[in-house]
């Protein structure tokens, strides 16, 4: 699911560092609070990095009730971007990037 991008409409990135201790009401009150975002939006996958970016969690609403996946990398790190700004949607390519551990910004124009 998380690697090839299927069962969500659309992912969110929650920029900075978040504490992956929390559950599914703490990364919801997170989204709704920190960021004004509706975490009820059914198929919007919101994605969390911590202080290791070895893991990474996602948070999806399916309509009935919360999914919370969390992927750890056996070898290598995420490049999540750390500032806490803004939360930034993906498009499918950025997405992909991010999974396969490259920057969510190509550097080729």
């Amino acid at each position: 699911m998380l690697r090839d991008g299927t069962g969500f409409k659309k992912a969110v990135l929650i920029c900075g560092r978040v504490d992956l201790r929390k559950g599914i009401d703490g990364l919801a009150a997170i989204v709704r609070l920190g960021y004004n975002q509706d975490c009820l939006e059914e198929g919007t996958l919101f994605l969390f990095c911590g202080i290791s970016k070895k893991k990474i969690r996602g948070l999806l609403y399916e309509g009935d009730g919360f999914l919370l996946v969390t992927k750890r990398l056996s070898n290598g790190y995420f490049c999540f971007p750390r500032t806490p700004e803004e939360a930034k949607a993906l498009t499918a390519d950025q997405y992909r990037r991010l999974m396969d551990g490259f920057s969510i910004d190509s550097t080729i124009h």
